[in-house]
C-alpha cells in the first residue's frame, strides 16, 4: 500500500457534537485503479476531488456500485469494524452483477483497517456515533460507448455519523412504484437502484409521509423493503421478514437482526409477507410493529402505514416492549464492545499505522 499522509489536519475543526452526516468527511481516502485488467496500488490519500471526464463510462452507463458499512469507538477508544467479510462479499457480488472487475480481499479488508486506524480520532464516541465508510467501485474510461469499460477506480470514503432517525416514521405501501424487478439488479447495491427510487419517495413525502414500503413489481401484494432498508414485520409474538432474492438485497443489519431475534429467542420466520395480511393484522389488532434495518439508520420503527388512502396508525410500545428496540440495543451493544460478541462479528482496529 502507498500511504501518502496529509499535511493539512481537519481534525482540529471537527466538532463531534455539531456536525452533518454525509457532508463532513475525514482527512484521508483509499483510491485504487484498474485498468489493463488488472488493479494497481492500493494509495492511502489525502481526501479531496479526483479529476474526471463528464464522458465518464460510470456516469453515462451507470456502472457504479458501493458498500455501506461502521467503525465503532468503544469506552476504551478501541476501534471496531463489523461483519467487513459481509461488506467484502457483497461488493463483489454487486461488481460481478455489473460486469465490473471484483476487488481482492486485500485491497477491501487492508484498505479499511489502514483508513479507518489513520482516521481514529474522527471516530466521535457516544451513543448513536459512529463512523459511516463508504467503499465503491465505478467506471472511470473515457468513452461514449455503450459496453463495458475497460478503467475503473474502487475508493474508500467515511464520514462521522449520528443517529439518523430518532422518532418513529410514517410510511406509504407502494401500489404502482417498486424498487426492483426480477431479473433486475435488485440484489446488487448499483447506485442507480437509488436514483430510481428517489422519485416514488418524493410523491410520497408531498402525500405526508416519510418512506416508501416497496411491494413486488408482478402483484404489489408483498413487501419487499422499506426506502434504502430492509423490513421486518411483527405479528403477536412472531418476527417475519421477505426472504432475500435477485430483488432484495442481502442487508448485514438484517442478517444480524435475525440471529440476534433466535438468540434471544424471538419466532423468526423469513417468508413472504403478504401486504393484505398485514393490513388485516392492524385492523384485529394483532400487528405489534413493522420496523426497517440498515447500516445508516440502524432501525427504525414505523408509526403508520399508507394503504389505499388510509392511514394505518401502529401501536406506540414502550422500549421494553419493543422487539425492534430491544434487538437495536443488542447490536448497538455488541458494535460498540459494551457486550459479548458470541458471533465474532466485531473485529479490532489495531494501530498498525502508527509507525508509518
Amino acid at each position: 500500500m502507498i500511504i501518502q499522509k496529509t499535511e493539512n489536519s481537519r481534525i482540529s475543526t471537527f466538532d463531534p457534537s455539531n456536525f452533518s452526516f454525509g457532508n463532513t468527511f475525514i482527512d484521508h481516502m483509499i483510491i485504487c485503479e484498474y485498468e489493463n485488467g488488472k488493479w494497481g496500488d492500493v494509495k492511502l490519500v489525502p481526501y479531496g476531488p479526483l479529476q474526471f471526464s463528464p464522458a465518464m463510462m460510470g456516469v453515462n452507463y451507470g456502472q457504479a456500485c458501493f458498500e455501506g458499512m461502521k467503525a465503532y469507538k468503544d469506552k476504551d477508544g478501541q476501534v471496531f469494524l463489523f461483519r467487513p467479510e459481509k461488506n467484502f462479499e457483497r461488493i463483489n457480488k454487486s461488481a460481478k452483477r455489473l460486469a465490473m472487475p471484483e476487488v481482492t480481499e486485500e485491497m477491501f479488508l487492508d484498505g479499511l483497517k489502514a483508513l479507518v486506524d489513520i482516521d481514529r480520532e474522527w471516530i466521535p464516541e457516544g451513543e448513536g456515533m459512529s463512523l459511516y465508510i463508504r467503499p465503491l467501485i465505478f467506471a472511470t474510461e473515457e468513452a461514449l460507448k455503450a459496453r463495458v469499460a475497460n478503467k475503473y477506480m474502487f475508493a474508500i470514503v467515511a464520514t462521522p455519523a449520528k443517529m439518523y432517525y430518532t422518532e418513529p416514521v410514517s410510511v406509504k405501501i407502494s401500489d404502482h412504484y417498486s424498487r426492483a424487478a426480477s431479473g433486475g439488479v435488485g440484489s446488487a447495491k448499483a447506485a442507480g437502484n437509488y436514483a430510481a427510487s428517489f422519485y416514488p419517495t418524493q410523491l410520497a413525502i408531498e402525500e405526508g409521509y416519510d418512506q416508501i414500503i416497496w411491494t413486488d413489481d408482478a402483484t404489489h401484494e408483498y413487501f419487499e423493503e422499506s426506502g434504502t432498508m430492509n423490513v421486518f414485520v411483527r405479528i403477536n409474538d412472531t418476527i417475519y421478514t421477505p426472504p432475500t432474492s435477485e430483488k432484495i438485497l442481502d442487508g448485514v443489519t438484517r442478517d444480524s437482526f435475525i440471529q440476534l431475534a433466535k438468540k434471544r429467542g424471538f419466532e423468526v420466520k423469513v417468508e413472504p409477507i403478504k401486504v393484505k395480511d398485514v393490513v388485516a393484522a392492524q385492523k384485529n389488532g394483532t400487528l405489534k410493529e413493522v420496523w426497517g434495518v440498515g447500516t445508516a439508520v440502524v432501525t427504525t420503527v414505523f408509526e403508520a402505514l399508507g394503504y389505499n388512502g388510509e392511514k394505518l396508525d401502529l401501536p406506540r410500545l414502550s422500549d421494553e416492549e419493543s422487539y425492534a428496540v430491544i434487538l437495536k440495543n443488542d447490536l448497538v451493544d455488541l458494535q460498540t464492545n459494551l457486550a459479548e460478541d458470541p458471533f465474532g462479528w466485531r473485529v479490532l482496529v489495531d494501530h498498525a499505522m502508527e509507525t508509518v
